[in-house]
């Protein structure tokens, strides 16, 4: 395990627990305490976590996004199975807008056996992938919206995708987002994404959020809007099932990939 690779499996441990000591990473991770120490220096200067004596706690506020490779390996069977259902839903020739994010990352392995499609996206990694995965003679054509790169998220943000949404008129689009509260609505990390989200939104006739249960009944930092804007949200059987049936009272169709 490199450097990297430790120092993320450390940062998901202080989210989990709420902190850690270096006798605990020594152990772990089979390291000496100066490089324990050095980790958690540098996920501090990061602002991953806040360095204390003896180890370190957790630094997270509501406008705290964990990193994409983080956010990637959790709950990687539920984004999966959540992908491949969104899939099921795009038909040949479909235009599709394409949020940022780990699970509608999933949605792209789906695509292969489809034709003609119009994939817009603001999210390089998602970009990076369809050129992976899919012919652009054969399977889509993709249209990437430009913007301000978020390091290490890859996503576009600011003006730019903004007005590239606003002129745009998509069949489906599939939605990331940092939390569903039936208090709060959707929400988003970041205000920057948050706009773009809005504009995405109002683009797509059908408006489906993809979403693995752990974000219900969370309120992240910036509104996106309240959740009878969007058509469908798809999610996995660890959704709270009291939140899921409120959702639906307010005509959100709720659809559990298994």
């Amino acid at each position: 395990m490199n450097a990297a690779e430790r120092q993320n499996k450390i940062v998901e441990l202080v989210m989990a627990q709420g902190g850690t000591s270096i006798p605990e990473l020594c152990e772990l991770f089979d390291i000496s305490e100066m490089t324990a120490r050095r980790d958690l220096t540098e996920l501090d200067r990061q602002g991953l976590l806040r360095r204390v004596h003896g180890g370190a706690v957790s630094n997270l506020g509501r406008s705290y996004e964990p990193p994409f490779p983080i956010r990637a390996s959790k709950n990687q069977s539920a984004k999966v199975a959540i992908g491949l259902k969104a899939a099921e839903l795009v038909f040949d020739g479909d235009s599709i807008a394409l949020d940022v994010g780990t699970t509608t990352l999933e949605i792209v392995p789906g695509l292969v056996e489809k034709r003609n499609l119009t994939i817009v996206t603001s999210c390089l990694q998602i970009a990076n992938l369809v050129v992976d995965k899919l012919s652009l003679e054969v399977n889509a054509r993709l249209i990437l919206t430009g913007g301000i790169v978020r390091p290490r998220e890859l996503s576009m943000i600011g003006s730019i995708p903004e007005q590239i949404y606003r002129d745009l008129h998509v069949d489906k689009a599939f939605i990331g987002i940092g939390g569903i509260s039936l208090e709060d609505g959707l929400t988003e990390f970041s205000m920057e994404d948050a706009h773009v989200k809005k504009m995405l939104i109002h683009c797509a006739n059908e408006k489906i959020i993809v979403v693995d249960g752990s974000k219900f009944g969370v309120t992240t930092f910036a509104n996106v809007g309240p959740l009878n804007l969007v058509t469908r949200i798809i999610t996995d059987e660890s959704a709270p099932p009291g939140i899921v049936a409120e959702i639906r009272k307010k005509g959100v169709d709720v659809i559990i990939a298994r």
